[in-house]
C-alpha cells in the first residue's frame, strides 16, 4: 500500500472549500484532462454522507470505472471517500479543512491506495502510480482553489 499527503492553501473559509470539494460538477471539471465524468449514483451537485458516485475516466489510455462512497462527513472539517468498486485494491482519501490563521483554509488530502495484482501492483505503485495520483490531486486542488477563491455570483 502507498500513501501521500498534499496540503493546498486556499484563500476562502473552510465551509466554502469543503462545499466546493464535494461538488461533483467541480470534480468533473477539474479532471477534464482524463475525461472524468460521473455516470452513476450522484451525478451532479453536492455529495453527502453515504452518497455514492461512479466515475468513468481515461488513464494510461484505458477507460476505468470507480465507484466511491462518502464514508465520513463532518462539515466543515473533513470528509472521506473510499472506493466501493474499481481499479484499486484499496482507495481511501481523507479530505481535511482547517483555518490557516490568515483568513483562508489549509486543505489537506491524505490518500492511501493499493494497486491490484499483488507484488507487481506494488511495483507499479512505487514506480508510476504514486507520482501520477499526486499530480492528479494537485491538478484537482488547483481547480478547487480557483473555484473557492472566486466570489459566487448571485442569482
Amino acid at each position: 500500500m502507498t500513501g501521500f499527503e498534499i496540503v493546498t492553501h486556499v484563500m476562502a473559509p473552510p465551509e466554502r472549500v469543503f462545499d466546493v470539494s464535494l461538488d461533483v460538477d467541480v470534480h468533473a471539471a477539474s479532471m477534464a484532462g482524463s475525461s472524468e465524468q460521473a455516470v452513476g449514483g450522484v451525478t451532479a451537485g453536492a455529495l453527502r454522507l453515504g452518497d455514492t458516485v461512479t466515475w468513468r475516466a481515461r488513464h494510461f489510455g484505458v477507460h476505468w470505472r470507480m465507484t466511491s462512497v462518502i464514508s465520513a462527513y463532518d462539515r466543515p472539517d473533513l470528509f472521506v471517500d473510499e472506493q466501493v468498486s474499481g481499479p484499486f485494491e484499496r482507495w481511501h482519501h481523507v479530505h481535511r479543512f482547517r483555518p490557516d490563521g490568515r483568513g483562508g483554509t489549509a486543505m489537506s488530502d491524505v490518500i492511501e491506495f493499493a494497486a491490484p495484482f499483488g507484488p507487481v501492483g506494488g511495483i507499479a505503485e512505487r514506480l508510476v502510480l504514486r507520482r501520477y495520483m499526486a499530480e492528479l490531486i494537485e491538478a484537482r486542488n488547483r481547480y478547487v482553489k480557483k473555484v473557492a477563491e472566486t466570489t459566487p455570483t448571485a442569482g
